[in-house]
């Protein structure tokens, strides 16, 4: 990743068919978890994937702020009460 001059972080590969890009491996997560349901139906999957990418990353933004939450809302783009709403959702904090 890099950083412009307004310090948003930008991705370096930017492009669908680049393997380390975040979406091709959420795409492959979500498809080895398809392959293991072996063909019984899935339910609520909006929020079973949504957990479990957002826990990882409030986890690790909050690590690297070193527990600053204006600064880890402001990574996010999120306001502060949103994101404490959410830490609190997941017991991060």
């Amino acid at each position: 990743m890099t950083a412009s001059k307004s310090n948003t972080v930008e991705p370096v590969h930017s492009g669908s068919s680049d393997r380390h890009a975040l979406s091709h491996h959420v795409r492959e997560a979500m498809e080895r978890y398809f392959a293991d349901l072996d063909g019984h139906d899935a339910s609520n999957l909006y929020d079973l994937f949504l957990s479990q990418f957002e826990k990882p990353m409030f986890e690790l933004v909050m690590h690297k702020t070193r527990g600053n939450i204006t600064r880890a809302a402001q990574m996010l783009g999120l306001n502060r009460v949103t994101l404490r709403n959410r830490l609190k959702k997941y017991g991060i904090g």
